[in-house]
């Protein structure tokens, strides 16, 4: 603005200092010298103007140049945006897909066990016609029912081998459905992740708060002053917060870890999730592997671990308790802890610090085996040990007994037992 008002002040300075001097023939130098005063002048006015313009186009190519690369930013945004509906569109098609099969599966599984409930039926009758005729000593008879029995198990060894086919299938497709989930799910942190990054290069992040409680676990809080059980927020010491569900008692605060109740939590997890965790504070769940390092390594703590089996009867047991990093895939370290006197039975055989496991992490000491597909869940596997508490929930009244696949636990008499609730809890020492 300064150079555009010099540019038209000049000349008009000019043109009046060459009216004020005289033209007379007597006077011819001066008014020469005055003329080259004015030609100097507006010589100075059209390089004054040439810069002007010069920087004028310079900041124009700076403008144009910020426009094209903020283009090309929005076209980028609009190609991750379109990737991310494509995505779930993909993962939506893929459940629909599964969710039909699983269907499929289950109306099949349950045909099956109608047509088996039908057989045992047929095979008590010829067991009681049987009966009958070898009081009477109808030897005929036995012959023909002999037959029929041969063929009635022939029969129940088909569908039963068809039951666990299925059963196979089953496992696998929900193994393959897990996986994906998780994908879409580690896509979608990715983006955000991305998202944030590009924010914070425009100068676009915001500060946030980092002043947080004292409390790192629930026995802080007990010394605080808290004697209500229930959910809290804590922060461990170099972690981040973390809601927990706290178990206070008259001597401390019991931080809960892992709690199962009714089956309504699927534990059939991979190693992610076992990792950060999932489920309901208020229901069932699992606190997550690096929230129970980042607390286990603040201190010596207690592992209690108590459980219910079908039968009703409740078993407790007492630990010392450590927990490694991922680096070391979360290796468990237990000690039984005498001094208490609680002795209940085992949840962990084998050497101290066995790594955890999950179907697409196979960190067990077996050889020709994936114990985690074998028992389903994540666990702390030896030879596919003698317990695991993360397995499926039993359901039915005909699963009092122990069976593959199911949580189950080991009693003190070495006996596996079949569980209806678990729940794992840490106190310091």
């Amino acid at each position: 603005m300064k150079t555009l008002q010099t540019a038209f002040l000049v000349p008009v300075l000019l043109l009046n200092a060459a009216a004020a001097f005289p033209v007379d023939s007597g006077d011819k130098h001066a008014s020469w010298d005055d003329v080259n005063v004015v030609a100097h002048g507006l010589l100075q006015l059209g390089q004054g103007l040439k810069e002007h313009v010069d920087k004028t186009k310079t900041q124009m190519r700076d403008v144009n140049s910020r426009l094209k690369a903020l283009n090309g930013t929005i076209v980028a945004l609009e190609g991750k945006r379109r990737e991310r509906d494509e995505a779930a569109k993909v993962r939506w098609e893929e459940e629909e897909r599964m969710g039909g099969k699983v269907k499929e599966v289950m109306m099949r599984n349950e045909d099956i066990v109608s047509r088996m409930s039908a057989l045992e039926e047929r095979v008590d009758e010829a067991l009681k016609v049987t009966t009958d005729d070898s009081i009477r000593g109808g030897n005929s008879t036995k012959s023909f029912i002999q037959r029929v029995m041969a063929a009635q198990n022939r029969r129940i060894d088909q569908l039963v081998d068809k039951i666990r086919q299925q059963q196979d299938k089953l496992d696998k497709q929900s193994l393959h459905l897990l996986t994906l989930q998780n994908k879409v799910a580690h896509r979608g942190v990715r983006i955000l992740r991305r998202r944030h990054e590009e924010a914070t290069l425009k100068g676009d992040s915001t500060p946030k708060d980092t002043q947080t409680g004292s409390a790192r676990d629930c026995h802080d809080l007990f010394v605080q002053g808290q004697r209500a059980s229930g959910i809290y927020t804590i922060q461990a010491q170099n972690s981040q917060l973390v809601n927990v569900l706290c178990e206070m008692t008259s001597e401390g605060g019991w931080t809960v870890i892992q709690k199962r109740l009714d089956g309504s939590q699927n534990f059939n997890q991979l190693w992610e999730s076992y990792k950060n965790g999932f489920g309901s504070l208020n229901g069932e769940f699992w606190l997550g592997l690096e929230n129970i390092h980042a607390i286990s390594k603040q201190s010596q703590y207690l592992l209690q671990v108590e459980v219910t089996d079908r039968a009703g009867e409740t078993h407790t047991s007492l630990y010392r308790f450590q927990l490694d990093g991922e680096e070391k895939n979360y290796a468990l370290h237990l000690e039984q802890d005498s001094t208490s006197g609680v002795q209940g039975g085992s949840i962990l055989t084998g050497s101290s610090g066995l790594p955890f496991s999950t179907a697409d992490r196979d960190n067990d000491l077996a050889v020709d085996v994936n114990c985690a597909e074998l028992h389903s869940g994540g666990w702390w596997f030896n030879s596919c040990g003698a317990a695991n508490l993360n397995g499926k929930y039993p359901r039915g009244p005909g699963l009092l007994r122990w069976q593959p696949r199911r949580m189950f636990w080991t009693n003190t008499k070495g006996k596996n037992n079949s569980l209806r609730t678990t729940l794992m809890k840490l106190a310091r020492v």
